[in-house]
């Protein structure tokens, strides 16, 4: 999966503004490359775990339909944590289709990984920055 540079910033950005919750948010693009964030409300205000605003994931969906995007992944933060999906995380990995991408920003670094995880088997993906 390709990611643009500025997509990346984008939600690395997302991810230092709601320190020391965690940040989510929608991905999407076309022909396989991220092109474009959704940042959206973490409701729990946690930072620990996160749910989304429904209101904002309905507008999300669709203005990424209204412009031809899939939603390819979900993205959260882990504030103090590493990039790799908590036990919650599996749990609540309910699309199969669905890459996650998390970002961490433990130990005052910047790692962000992507996961495929079906039927609790965690995948990592390759995450590849584009700057086109």
């Amino acid at each position: 999966m390709k990611i643009l540079k500025n997509v990346l910033a984008q939600i690395v950005q997302h991810a230092k503004k709601e320190a020391p919750l965690e940040a989510c948010g929608y991905l999407a693009g076309l022909d396989g490359v991220i092109i474009k964030d959704y940042p959206l409300t973490n409701l729990d205000k946690s930072s620990e775990h996160f749910s989304f605003d429904p209101k904002e994931q309905f507008t999300a969906v669709k203005d990424a339909r209204a412009q031809g995007l899939e939603i390819y992944a979900v993205y959260h933060s882990h504030p103090a944590s590493a990039a790799r999906p908590s036990q919650e995380d599996i749990k609540l990995a309910y699309d199969p289709q669905m890459l996650y991408v998390i970002v961490s920003l433990a130990d005052g670094k910047e790692e962000i990984r992507a996961f495929s995880i079906r039927n609790g088997e965690v995948n990592l993906i390759n995450l590849e920055v584009s700057n086109d």
